[in-house]
């Protein structure tokens, strides 16, 4: 065997084996790519579940924040009115009849802006959760 046979044939046995890692090495690429997009999905979905998870925590806590502050102004107002009915010895003129239309004036706007902020933060938490659904629905495509 001359030595341009052998080069020959190690020069042919070089590039099978070159071509047969290539082809080895972009089938690994493709099957990896078609796991690779399915470990995305898993994780956005974890990750979308989280954040469900916190917008709901985070709406309880505004919602008891929301009653909590509603029942202090409520009170307050409670506690002036009863101050004046007792300075004024509940005679009924004209500064207890303010403080008791104060008062209720009060309790009521109270209830409505406490309503009112509750709903906001419904609306904004439903948002968040569609939002967070539309991306979930895409990766899981």
């Amino acid at each position: 065997m001359t030595l341009k046979n052998l080069t020959k044939r190690l020069s042919t046995i070089k590039r099978s084996i070159i071509t047969s890692m290539l082809c080895l090495l972009a089938m690994t690429f493709i099957w990896q790519g078609a796991f690779f997009s399915n470990n995305v999905a898993m994780a956005s979905t974890d990750a979308a579940d989280k954040v469900e998870n916190k917008v709901g925590k985070d709406a309880g806590r505004a919602k008891n924040f929301i009653q909590d502050t509603k029942e202090k102004v409520q009170d307050a107002a409670k506690s002036n009115a009863s101050k004046v009915e007792d300075a004024t010895d509940g005679s009924g003129n004209f500064i207890e009849r303010k403080a008791k239309k104060d008062k209720s004036r009060i309790l009521e706007k109270s209830e409505k802006d406490a309503a009112r902020t509750e709903k906001a933060v419904d609306k904004t938490q439903n948002a968040i959760e569609r939002t967070v659904d539309n991306i979930k629905d895409a990766f899981s495509k």
